[in-house]
């Protein structure tokens, strides 16, 4: 298998495993209780402390397990979770749209296999991706038009940050 092919593979599992519900069987409709839990989190909750000086960014663990950022994605922030078991950022089609990332249905592909079927989706490229203060040129995504209720930062732009840890309902990325 190609390295693209596993890397997209990553992703598609990661954003399946994402779009799961906390609580199997708590709501009739999981989809629309995640976007209401995700759009409170999105607004209660601060993307993150980071001390420039220090070189260190902070993001605390919210309510639901998770940990969420509003990278700059080409110059357009992006609210995101954080997946750390996400090989690529994994974009939603409208902040695909949003950040001027053009492609046509006839790219869609397959890029992995799911507990609900294929995942297709589009590889792409973007230019820069900023968190705190962190900039990355050059970073591997993919587009999923369907099924991604929310953008994945995943590993494309996490394993080029010298360190990444998680500890005491808090995840740390730095420069040391």
């Amino acid at each position: 298998m190609k390295i693209g092919g596993i890397l997209a593979l990553g992703a598609s599992m990661c954003a399946l495993g994402a779009m799961m519900p906390d609580n199997f069987g708590g709501s009739p409709n999981p989809q629309d209780a995640e976007k209401a839990a995700l759009s409170s989190q999105m607004q209660t909750s601060q993307p993150g402390a980071s001390d420039y000086l220090s070189g260190e960014m902070v993001l605390q663990r919210q309510s639901d397990g998770h940990f969420y950022a509003t990278p700059s994605i080409n110059g357009v922030q992006v609210n995101s979770l954080v997946d750390t078991g996400a090989s690529v950022i994994a974009l939603t089609a409208d902040d695909a749209d949003a950040i001027g990332i053009t492609w046509h249905p006839s790219e869609l592909s397959v890029i992995g296999r799911g507990a609900s079927g294929d995942v297709v989706g589009v590889a792409v490229h973007l230019d820069r991706v900023e968190l705190g203060g962190f900039d990355v040129r050059d970073v591997d995504a993919v587009v999923i038009p369907e099924g991604l209720h929310i953008t994945l930062l995943g590993q494309s732009f996490l394993s080029r940050i010298p360190n990444v840890a998680i500890a005491d309902e808090r995840m740390s990325l730095s420069d040391y």
